[in-house]
């Protein structure tokens, strides 16, 4: 696998986030390729002097953080995060809402997200999107025992729901020890209604709509990097 545009495009975002983080900072360690990106540039300015704790959002996360010489902590520790850097699977141009979890990680994630003061999404042009759900399913992570039934809630719900395999064909378990299914909605008209209907459903641990939780996105395009805010109502 070498070092594609895209990669260049997600490396160049991160990058600019990062120097986003100043010295002293609890930092939020996201999940994916393009915070794998974010969390390399802050190894290389911890080894430079930068002086920050870090909050992984998985264990591959934590193992890729503790190589790089970051010191990594826990919620249980520190309850309140500065800032935190992770990707996203979709983002709503204007709202900035958010589909997460392609990964695999969007419990945890979610989780730091929710403590942190600034959540800072980091994503190539191609995550934009006018209507979330145009072209990611929504990944929920569910309660392995009865996942049957609560897909057929969800498929109640008009999604096309499709439990995430491994390569061996077993069920992908999170660090949590659940599944995901992926959700395929299709553009999705009232992401807060949907978000309320999936928390409420039996089996559903968490789903992967961010809403409201960033108003920052670092954008790596062919033109360079570019920041998104979130529109004011």
């Amino acid at each position: 696998m070498g070092h594609t545009a895209t990669d260049a495009l997600k490396e160049s975002a991160a990058e600019a986030a990062a120097s986003l983080v100043s010295d002293g900072m609890i930092v939020g360690l996201g999940t994916g390729s393009t915070a794998t990106f974010a969390v390399n540039a802050l190894g290389r300015r911890v080894r430079e002097g930068l002086r920050i704790i870090g909050i992984p959002t998985s264990e591959r996360t934590a193992r890729q953080a503790v190589d790089l010489g970051i010191p990594v902590s826990s919620l249980a520790e520190h309850d309140h995060v500065d800032m935190t850097i992770d990707g996203a699977d979709e983002v709503e141009i204007g709202t900035l809402n958010l589909i997460k979890g392609h990964g695999g990680a969007l419990l945890r994630e979610k989780i730091v997200a929710s403590a942190t003061e600034r959540l800072v999404i980091v994503v190539d042009d191609s995550k934009l999107v006018e209507r979330l759900g145009s072209r990611f399913a929504v990944p929920l992570e569910v309660v392995p025992f009865g996942w049957q039934a609560t897909a057929k809630r969800v498929r109640g719900l008009g999604a096309h729901a499709a439990i995430r395999l491994n390569a061996d064909g077993s069920p992908f378990l999170t660090d949590g020890g659940h599944y995901i299914l992926d959700c395929a909605f299709g553009p999705i008209e009232a992401a807060d209604a949907l978000e309320r209907e999936l928390s409420e459903t039996v089996g559903v641990v968490e789903d992967g709509l961010f809403l409201g939780m960033t108003d920052r996105v670092v954008v790596g395009g062919a033109s360079g990097v570019r920041t998104l805010t979130r529109s004011r109502l």
